[in-house]
């Protein structure tokens, strides 16, 4: 112990220049990791701010083209679709019409940047009267006809160049129903990114106001209970035994160890969402000047790396794309 030689373990070696410290790093985090995602609302003329999400706005569907192309040079390789409509109705009809909201924007963003990839969130929320998931049935929601109207959205986002299809709606055998639903129409080649252990999460306060899907409510009785672990492993698993080429962990830092159980059952890509109330909490910090943001936000992405993950849903991706870390 009192060797001068002491001690023969020195970890310090490897971190003594920047350049060293690069050469050993474990994880990385590229542009091609990370996925944005959008909003899109309908008949406004200017985008419109959120206010519990500084930096983030509804996008116009008018301005959508340029937005994406825009959003493209910045660096981002891949965004996610969210639309905020104004034609709701009890089951989100508008979602499956040819001629719809959701129709309309992935056709726009396929249209103005064809190497992007488009994904399209697979659910109900933003297209129904009352802010469900799916359809409401004395109060509550019917696994079963929600599968119905959920094949029908998928088909019609693939029709309309989706490059990938997300269910959010967390129903019991949505990703087995969707992807008969989609190889039955020919879209064989399509994707499904299953949003497989979502938790009933209080995180996801800001992304309501941004998507405009609130509800009286809660949605306890298909998203998960945020105490279970186990749960959310064979939620992951059986969404992989239905056909899923994704699974996805959402939220994030909340779920650090799911996301970690997850990557060790599966050889599918896998996914986390760094989902709106991370994002927000970052940013009014950062506001306050408790936290030094890039600092921050590099660590998170490292986080989900080193946990697992191979894609990372950031809103931070396109300050990443013209800023860096």
């Amino acid at each position: 112990m009192t060797s001068e030689n002491f001690p023969s373990v020195r970890m310090r070696r490897l971190r003594k220049t920047p350049a060293l410290r690069d050469l050993v790093r474990e994880n990385t985090v590229t542009m091609s990791d990370l996925i944005l995602p959008i909003f899109v609302e309908e008949d406004i003329d200017a985008p419109l701010p959120i206010s519990s999400m500084p930096g983030v706005v509804r996008i116009p569907e008018k301005d959508l083209a340029a937005e994406i192309k825009a959003i493209q040079a910045d660096g981002v390789k891949a965004v996610m679709m969210f639309g905020v409509s104004h034609h709701k109705d009890a089951t989100g009809s508008d979602s499956w019409k040819s001629d719809g909201l959701l129709s309309r924007m992935i056709k726009r963003a396929k249209d103005a940047a064809p190497d992007m990839v488009v994904m399209a969130d697979t659910c109900f929320c933003e297209y129904t009267d009352h802010g469900h998931c799916g359809v409401v049935d004395h109060g509550h929601v019917d696994n079963d006809a929600t599968l119905e109207n959920l094949a029908m959205q998928a088909v019609c986002s693939a029709r309309a160049g989706a490059d990938v299809i997300a269910p959010s709606a967390m129903m019991d055998g949505q990703i087995a129903v969707l992807r008969q639903g989609l190889d039955e129409a020919g879209f064989t080649d399509t994707p499904i990114m299953a949003y497989s252990s979502k938790f009933a999460s209080a995180f996801y306060g800001p992304f309501r106001a941004a998507a405009g899907c609130e509800l009286k409510g809660d949605r306890k009785t298909y998203q998960m209970d945020p105490f279970n672990g186990r749960e959310a492993l064979r939620e992951s698993l059986l969404d992989e035994s239905e056909g899923a080429d994704f699974l996805m962990v959402k939220p994030g830092l909340p779920y650090l160890d799911v996301l970690a159980r997850v990557r060790e059952h599966t050889l599918l890509p896998l996914a986390v969402y760094q989902v709106s109330g991370e994002y927000a909490m970052i940013k009014f910090a950062a506001a306050a000047g408790a936290l030094d943001e890039k600092r921050v936000v590099r660590e998170t992405l490292g986080a989900f790396k080193r946990a697992g993950a191979d894609l990372i849903l950031s809103y931070f991706a396109r300050d990443i794309g013209r800023e860096g870390f």
